[in-house]
């Protein structure tokens, strides 16, 4: 990692001009939020996930021009790691790579942010002196995740009922009130 840019407190403007590199390996628990997205450890049930995961990124300034025709500062991020998470289809673990490669382009507030999103394919945020490279990594990897995390084919076969055949016989043995009462009408009637 590049000692002149601090990836908690990043300038930015001075990032971009630079068109300067930072990368890094960090581990889950540096990340509370993804980490408590992710199942615990098998060998530790007690933590929130398995500390091993670890987050690999790269963050590179560059100037790109917006849809406005305007050059802005921006940054190429890319992140990735892969999280264990409860498939929901069999409850079981299932491994998840998640990947992050996406541009951001940075105006001077948060209004010209706003008017610049609406035309841009690339997101735009807020320009700040002191952005937290690591914020904007955890939220990133937050949304790669999965709606509904599954294994393409789960490893054990998939109960797809709540039933068994105990269930069946004791509905079966299960006294039937109205059925009883259909009983006694039809005595009156003969």
């Amino acid at each position: 990692m590049s000692s002149s840019f601090d990836p908690h407190r990043l300038d930015v403007e001075a990032f971009a001009q630079q068109q300067a590199l930072l990368s890094g390996h960090a581990s889950l628990a540096d990340y509370p939020r993804l980490a408590s997205e992710a199942r615990p450890s098998p060998e530790q049930p007690e933590a929130t996930a398995d500390e091993r995961a670890e987050v690999t990124w790269q963050a590179r300034g560059e100037r790109r021009r917006g849809a406005d025709g305007v050059t802005y500062p921006a940054l190429h991020l890319q992140a990735d790691v892969r999280l264990a998470l409860t498939c929901q289809r069999c409850l079981g673990a299932v491994q998840v790579p998640l990947r992050v490669d996406r541009h951001f382009l940075f105006a001077a507030d948060e209004a010209a942010a706003a008017a610049l999103d609406e035309a841009c394919d690339d997101d735009v945020l807020a320009l700040a002196h002191d952005y937290d490279l690591h914020a904007l990594i955890e939220d990133e990897l937050l949304m790669a995740l999965p709606l509904v995390p599954r294994h393409a084919e789960c490893p054990e076969a998939v109960r797809l009922s709540a039933q068994d055949a105990g269930f069946e016989a004791a509905l079966a043995e299960k006294t039937q009130p109205f059925a009883a009462l259909a009983a006694l009408k039809g005595r009156k009637a003969h």
